[in-house]
């Protein structure tokens, strides 16, 4: 699973590389603002929009071969747009890795949560894997392209060569042990279709809050009189938060249950998210690590409550909550900034602390699944059955002692 993770955090290492590569279009290439955040937008929106479809072709087809292959694609594109074609031919390189991000996590997800094993936890440490290659983008993208010539470029593939080895399909013995949760009939035919929709309402919510703060907790530190290095510091500590509740939402549910952890959570975040605003400036860092951590907690146990309330769907499950719900955030970006043109940046965010409320609000009607038993192994069943044929033995041995006893008392001159 930690190697796993960290296939994990070598794809996700793409979806930040192409808002690092933004700086360099805008420079190096002279295309205007609008036209490079156009390439960041289609990347996001092609990338959530299509996940779903993946998550609907894994829950019909075991397709292993479709992780690694991804996981390439991720990268290929990337190291594509070092060509130079034009903005079209931009644009395709961008789709090509935006689509490989898209097909990489319905079917890697799907797989997490049904390894032997605890899910949950594997699903935490999963998620943990993408956010940190997601924080490491910029580096990558800064190494690489300090590079002359196209090697740079190609350098920036270096990572999908080392996901596709991570993320290779397991052998066939091991995806015959990988089987999924052994999900009652019952359970299969009536699924929680409306406990998914108001789970998918909270991860659109948290999406909002979270995008809003990544995209302008830097901007805030520098207005409020701090300097750029003061707000990339603000940047920093908001991803290492996340980093560090995504994995403590694992630990966190397994005593207090997933539905409860998420409810906390987000009541967490509130004042998290209003100390950033209304704090001194040395507190902000503090606080952004805060908000953080109490975001991300929930991160993967609502991956697994999708799971849950789908469990003949989950890669569509795994998709949506993936994707396609997440994508809403980047979409609510620009408002946020239209409203800080029109006002203050300071303005602009005080939606962001309320938003947490209505996500608790919203969990607090979301019901635990029933953890789903998983099948015996085969050793349990052959103990299980050889027990059964000696206590069948025992039985028959003792009626047939019986029978021959009762005959002997019944037989005239037998001793």
């Amino acid at each position: 699973m930690a190697g796993f993770s960290a296939g994990h955090a070598c794809v996700d290492v793409y979806q930040g590389a192409v808002s690092a590569l933004v700086p360099f279009l805008v420079s190096e290439r002279a295309y205007g603002y609008a036209a490079a955040s156009g390439i960041v937008l289609a990347a996001s929106l092609l990338s959530s929009v299509a996940q779903p479809l993946f998550g609907a072709l894994t829950d019909r087809r075991a397709v292993p071969w479709l992780i690694p292959v991804a996981a390439g694609a991720a990268g290929l594109g990337i190291a594509l747009v070092g060509l130079d074609a034009g903005y079209r031919a931009t644009l395709a390189a961008v789709a090509v890795s935006g689509l490989g991000v898209a097909a990489y996590h319905p079917a890697a997800a799907r797989l997490v949560r049904t390894w032997p094993g605890d899910g949950h936890a594997a699903m935490s440490w999963f998620a943990l894997g993408g956010n940190i290659g997601f924080a490491c983008a910029p580096l990558l993208v800064f190494a690489a392209l300090s590079v002359s010539g196209p090697a740079g470029w190609w350098l920036l593939a270096l990572p999908a060569v080392v996901g596709v080895f991570l993320n290779r399909p397991p052998s066939a013995r091991k995806r015959a042990d990988a089987t999924d949760p052994a999900v009652p009939a019952a359970a299969r035919a009536r699924e929680d279709r409306r406990a998914f929709l108001r789970l998918s309402l909270v991860v659109i919510v948290r999406s909002v809050v979270f995008v809003g703060l990544s995209t302008f907790v830097a901007l805030y530190v520098r207005e409020r009189g701090g300097s750029a290095s003061a707000g990339s510091v603000a940047l920093f500590a908001l991803f290492a938060g996340s980093a560090g509740g995504t994995l403590l939402g694992g630990r966190l549910a397994a005593r207090w249950g997933r539905v409860p952890t998420v409810r906390r959570a987000y009541a967490a975040a509130v004042p998290a998210v209003a100390g950033i605003l209304f704090l001194p400036l040395p507190l902000v860092y503090g606080c952004a690590a805060l908000a953080a951590t109490a975001l991300y907690v929930p991160f993967s146990l609502q991956v697994t409550l999708g799971q849950d309330y789908l469990p003949t769907r989950m890669g569509t499950a795994s998709g949506v909550t993936l994707g396609l719900t997440v994508s809403i955030g980047g979409v609510a970006s620009p408002l946020i900034g239209a409203l800080a043109d029109a006002s203050s940046l300071r303005t602009a965010l005080l939606p962001l602390i309320v938003l947490p409320l209505l996500a608790w609000a919203l969990a607090r009607r979301l019901p635990e699944p029933v953890t789903l038993p998983k099948a015996a192994p085969p050793e349990s069943a052959a103990t299980e059955s050889g027990a059964t044929e000696a206590t069948e033995a025992t039985e028959a041995t003792e009626a047939t002692e019986a029978t021959a006893t009762g005959s002997a008392g019944h037989a005239p001159g037998k001793p």
